[in-house]
């Protein structure tokens, strides 16, 4: 018998001053079992970092091979945002710039290896995709603290998190890298 996905269910106020969202989200999010904490935390960070309207999670989750793991689309159902988790291929990155208008990779690994393992390979627009990184720390902090039932509250000012989960308080640069 396979194993089913656990369900979170986040409650998370998101204050982006660098972007200026201000949101009180209650989300739903299927951690497959394959799934790490990690790559959990670091979904649930790039949807809140992406947040705008018609944004969400893929309905395949981590396992489509059609969709990234953070998806955005327009009104009339068109994608316009690409979000891929962890070190994706070059052709999943490279399928999504082509598809979506922005496409971004966010992760929970060593930025330079990811970096490495994208270098050379054919990528649509590879000069426009950034990589976003978080302090290693940071993460392991925050996926410790993270329940089936969460509660948390997310700042973002000049480029830096400041996170609280269940009573946990964590914060990281968010370090921005460009594919090309």
């Amino acid at each position: 018998m396979a194993l089913s996905a656990t369900v979170y269910t986040v409650n998370i106020q998101v204050a982006d001053v660098d972007r200026g969202v201000y949101e009180d989200l209650s989300l739903r999010v299927a951690r497959h079992p394959s799934e790490t904490a990690e790559f959990l935390v670091t979904r649930l960070l790039a949807y809140c970092l992406e947040f705008r309207e018609g944004i969400a999670f893929s309905e395949g989750g981590v396992s489509s091979t059609d969709e990234p793991a953070v998806l955005v689309r327009d009104l009339t159902g068109r994608l316009t945002g690409w979000i891929e988790i962890g070190a994706p291929d070059a052709e999943r990155v490279h399928r999504g710039s082509k598809l979506a208008e922005r496409t971004a990779i966010y992760t929970h690994r060593d930025p330079e290896r990811v970096l490495a393992q994208l270098s050379g390979k054919r990528i649509h627009e590879a000069r426009t995709i950034p990589l976003y990184a978080f302090d290693r720390e940071f993460v392991d902090t925050v996926a410790s603290a993270l329940e089936r039932r969460t509660t948390a509250s997310l700042s973002v000012t000049e480029g830096q998190l400041f996170l609280e989960v269940n009573g946990v308080h964590a914060s990281s640069t968010v370090t921005e890298y460009r594919l090309a």
